[in-house]
């Protein structure tokens, strides 16, 4: 080994030096674990939006979210006092001190959503406060403000807009170019957060589009607002599921919801849980009421479930995710098992009887051929009408007719003639 070769090994053997990271690195780091996609904006903001007592929530996405994410709501609006500290790292109105946490009501603690958007986003607010003559809008950056707040015209609440979402962070951006993806993700978290928050009306829409993809309207009943964003065939195959426990020796919760039954077939499982307010996801308890069902109802495996599960807020840690998508709970083995077997025994009964929908069909001018017994079943299916099958290929039932054409099908009864408007030009 010549004199080169050893000074590079003794400088691989030194260890490296530590340095502090600049503030600007440290926030955007930070920034890419908070707002990990699109929906990760929304989600905040909306729920920012659910802290300030809203009563209704509307979104606007272009692009995906990538271009432009614009929350308005009708809340109590941000003090003009607050705009210059409202986008720093760490600033909220949630909580003073770590021991609020035990008992923390709210959907935001932390106070990072909105710094984190303004270091990879350009962040817009207008808002405006009970009693005010005019609202404010001012702009961030890096979470600062760009320049003092400017009065404008404002309607009740605040709106918040983020544009260029990732502008600064290439790699992120290139992997959410698939703006269907997003919009779908963000469409599916506010109709999740429509069907609980039913004192709500939220709606989502694409900008320029005319025609919201969720709306809903504050309402008194959940199976109506199920019905609302869901659609009818899910709200009439759903049953109301309740659980509870008083024991402080093993767990205290309550439990309320509604699960799928047999009539109900998707291609994938559907799973809304909220607990005390959070939407969160457990994927303990979602793996044991798919067994359940798989066990129970073979053909309906995959099942719509909607919980809201209300525990003591000293039994559920909530900071242990940084999009707060999960939570920990006290006894949670316990909790499982006996939702468990409350959805078991609910199935077991349900299991017994099959409700089969009916639908009423109006009647047509050949409806005196189509309700006749002597027409065969083939000809009332779909493809027979639909489908234009080449002449050559037809099947000849009847030597008076070379080519088998479909009133070779029908007999009628020589006693009684058709209708004048019953015609076979009608029946074709």
């Amino acid at each position: 080994m010549d004199d080169k070769e050893t000074e590079r090994a003794e400088v691989s053997l030194e260890p490296p030096k530590i340095q502090r990271l600049e503030e600007s690195v440290v926030n955007r780091i930070a920034a890419g674990e908070v707002i990990q996609r699109p929906v990760s904006a929304v989600k905040e903001l909306v729920e920012n939006s659910l802290d300030a007592n809203s009563t209704s929530i509307n979104v606007v996405v272009k692009d995906g979210g990538l271009k432009l994410i614009q929350v308005s709501d009708d809340g109590h609006g941000i003090r003009y006092e607050d705009l210059a500290i409202l986008c720093e790292r760490h600033t909220t109105s949630k909580l003073s001190k770590y021991e609020d946490l035990q008992s923390i009501k709210s959907m935001g603690f932390r106070g990072e959503a909105l710094a984190s958007m303004t270091y990879v986003g350009h962040v817009t607010v207008t808002t405006i406060t009970k009693g005010q003559l005019h609202g404010y809008r001012v702009s961030y950056r890096d979470g600062l403000m760009e320049q003092e707040p400017k009065p404008c015209a404002a309607v009740k609440g605040t709106q918040i807009m983020v544009e260029n979402l990732f502008y600064n962070m290439i790699a992120r951006k290139k992997t959410l170019q698939n703006s269907s993806d997003d919009y779908t993700k963000i469409v599916d978290l506010l109709s999740r957060l429509a069907i609980h928050h039913i004192n709500v009306g939220f709606s989502c829409r694409k900008h320029g589009a005319a025609r919201a993809d969720v709306h809903s309207v504050t309402t008194s009943s959940r199976l109506d607002s199920i019905r609302t964003v869901y659609g009818v065939s899910v709200a009439r195959s759903l049953m109301n599921i309740e659980a509870s426990d008083n024991d402080p020796s093993t767990s205290v919760f309550k439990m309320d919801g509604f699960i799928s039954d047999s009539n109900y077939v998707a291609k994938k499982a559907t799973m809304v849980l909220f607990i005390n307010d959070r939407l969160v996801e457990c994927s303990a308890l979602k793996r044991a009421i798919e067994i359940v069902y798989t066990a129970t109802l073979p053909k309906a495996s995959k099942p719509f479930i909607y919980m809201s599960i209300v525990l003591p807020s000293e039994h559920v840690d909530v900071n242990v995710h940084p999009t707060k998508r999960e939570v920990s709970l006290l006894n949670q083995e316990i909790i499982v098992e006996k939702i468990q077997s409350a959805v078991e025994l609910k199935l077991r009964q349900s299991n017994e009887s099959v409700t089969y929908q009916e639908q009423t069909v109006a009647s047509s001018p050949s409806s005196s051929l189509g309700t006749s017994k002597e027409l065969q079943p083939k000809l009332l299916s779909p493809g027979s009408q639909s489908q234009k099958v080449p002449v050559h290929k037809m099947v000849r039932t009847d030597s008076s007719d070379p080519a088998g054409r479909l009133h070779a099908y029908l007999q009628t009864k020589p006693h009684k003639p058709l209708a004048e408007n019953s015609s076979l030009t009608a029946v074709r």
